[in-house]
């Protein structure tokens, strides 16, 4: 006799990836404006914002190791994702001049580009629907397709 599963199906899953990179560009954010810890603030994100009802709205349940491991990895290889970010920006314009939430997406997603068996099309996808949902009517997703495609080719060529 089988039994139901209680595992998520494959498009919840991805939805939960979804939520989950989601959440770690806005802890990065939120961590680059606050004096908080990556500890502190995965905290504060697992106990308040996934799942939870926000504002009216239930906040989609994240895939918690994804979120965990990508700021994480984004803490830990900042340096690496910075410098590789800062190579792919067209304009000459350091990381530090680029819009923070902009910043923490290249961050969260350098995470996964550096440390993750994701394959590269998949993490860049992902990101750029991110910056489509924080900038609707700009030009930002195809800024952040752009030099995510640039960073993805560095960090894994093989992939390529």
């Amino acid at each position: 006799m089988t039994t139901p599963s209680t595992a998520p199906s494959g498009n919840m899953k991805r939805k939960m990836k979804s939520a989950a990179r989601l959440y770690a560009v806005q802890a990065l954010f939120q961590m680059e404006h606050s004096s908080q810890t990556v500890d502190q603030v995965r905290l504060e994100f697992l106990d308040h914002r996934f799942g939870e009802i926000y504002e009216g709205d239930e906040m989609m349940e994240g895939d918690v190791d994804l979120f965990t491991k990508t700021i994480e990895d984004a803490v830990a290889w900042q340096g690496k994702i910075d410098q590789m970010a800062d190579r792919a920006i067209v304009a000459k314009w350091a990381i530090a001049r680029i819009d923070p939430t902009i910043r923490a997406l290249f961050r969260a997603a350098g995470a996964e580009l550096v440390n993750s068996d994701t394959p590269p099309r998949v993490v860049i996808k992902e990101y750029v629907d991110i910056a489509g949902a924080f900038y609707p009517d700009g030009k930002e997703p195809s800024f952040v397709n752009a030099v995510l495609d640039h960073m993805a080719r560095e960090a894994r060529p093989e992939a390529f």
